[in-house]
């Protein structure tokens, strides 16, 4: 958001605006990044040097509405409207619709190259499954709506402390700044790669069966008909036509013993999906615990391809604020560079995400927490709490954005998706 004038510099106006139009002005306003008070003043100042007054507007219902504007408009405003023999609440509404009309929706910016977003670690247990669903979540929540965003606190005091080389503890009072915002409205494609299924289980689909089609028979070079055929809707009443998921099979458990026997095994899974990016802006992999084959062609596909921008595709890392993740973790990095210097590849790191934390568990979590925002390259993105809504959206099987929407989980998940955009 642009800052405008202090509130101090310009003057208190109180009238009354229909319901509809000011959702429609606030959702408008947010998408161009400009404070309601200035899309109002640059509607009224627009009205004011019309030639000929516009149509009229359904006020219908108006209550009441407040501003502040610049001195000495809403007396030229007001003098107009009687000129124009319009009552203050008309002249407001029209001056609204005005501003609306000359300011479009600007609509969703599409990537040139399909994003490619590969969530891993070979440790179990740390919530990638969960990680993955809310970030696919939150970037294809709709852009004409305003959703709840904002960086936890904690993870903001969390670098701001680590830079002063003090060590990190937990935050205190409210540990959410939030601020409204445009969903990204990206469409989306969640590709479950862990033969666990958790998920395909989470979202509330259905394993795919072991006698049908797979990615893993697409990887292997077996398909039996379209990958786009076992490709499931997520929610549309939610987020429409724009999160899919592309559901797990148990034959998965099998992957890595046909892939050593699959030429240019790295690229199996860059060959099954390929024919799918024409369709989504994202693509997003859950990867299962794993350090094998399947692991390798993970990376691969997230690897940054000519033309492409640097950190749009790659690598998100999910951890916890204990120390068997750094075990894990530097497993994973390592093989992730030793793949990259065979193959020559520039696989990007898109961040750390800690998960499941709960500073009340003291010195291990917080001093762990300090050793990951220490790390600084790839640095820490997103740290999201340990709070019941995740555990309740899972037992209920429905997506946590739907489930608990303004939660604190899910507030993180929105910061998350875009501190990596």
């Amino acid at each position: 958001m642009s800052s405008p004038a202090t509130s101090s510099d310009r003057e208190k106006v109180v009238s009354k605006l229909p319901g509809w139009l000011r959702q429609n002005l606030k959702v408008r306003a947010a998408q161009h990044g400009l404070e309601i008070q200035q899309a109002v003043e640059r509607g009224i100042a627009d009205w004011c040097r019309l030639a000929s007054t516009p149509g009229t507007v359904d006020t219908a219902g108006a209550d009441s509405f407040s501003t502040f504007l610049p001195p000495g408009q809403w007396d030229e405003f007001r003098s107009v409207a009687n000129d124009r023999g319009v009552s203050l609440i008309q002249g407001l509404a029209q001056s609204v619709q005005l501003w609306l009309d000359s300011n479009p929706s600007p609509g969703v910016e599409r990537p040139a190259i399909t994003r490619r977003i590969v969530v891993c670690n070979q440790k179990g247990g740390v919530g990638k499954t969960a990680i993955t669903a809310g970030l696919g979540e939150a970037l294809a929540e709709d852009s004409e709506k305003l959703h709840p965003v904002r960086v936890a606190k904690q993870l903001l005091e969390a670098l701001r402390a680590a830079d002063d080389g003090q060590e990190v503890g937990p935050a205190d009072g409210d540990p959410l700044d939030v601020e409204y915002l445009p969903g990204p409205g990206m469409r989306v494609l969640l590709v479950d790669f862990d033969p666990q299924c958790h998920l395909t289980n989470q979202l509330g689909g259905t394993p795919l069966p072991m006698d049908g089609d797979s990615l893993t028979n697409h990887m292997g070079g077996t398909p039996k008909g379209d990958l786009r055929d076992l490709i499931v809707a997520v929610e549309p009443e939610t987020f429409g036509d724009r999160l899919h998921l592309l559901p797990a099979c148990n034959d998965a458990f099998l992957l890595d013993v046909r892939l050593s026997s699959v030429r240019a095994r790295e690229a199996a899974l860059e060959r099954a999906l390929v024919p799918l990016e024409g369709d989504y802006d994202v693509i997003i992999v859950d990867c299962p615990p794993s350090l094998g084959l399947s692991m390798d062609a993970a990376a691969y596909y997230g690897r940054r391809r000519d033309g492409e921008e640097a950190g749009k595709s790659g690598a998100l890392i999910v951890v916890q604020a204990e120390d068997s993740s750094a075990d894990a973790y530097d497993l994973l990095t390592t093989q992730i560079e030793d793949l990259s210097n065979d193959l020559g590849l520039a696989l990007d790191y898109l961040g750390i995400v800690v998960n499941l934390y709960d500073g009340r568990r003291g010195y291990i979590a917080t001093s762990s927490l300090q050793g990951w925002v220490d790390i600084k390259d790839p640095r820490v993105v997103g740290l999201i709490g340990d709070l019941k809504e995740q555990k309740e959206a899972v037992r209920v099987k429905r997506p946590l954005l739907s489930y608990a929407p303004r939660c604190q989980q899910s507030v993180g998940m929105r910061a998350l998706a875009r501190e990596i955009s």
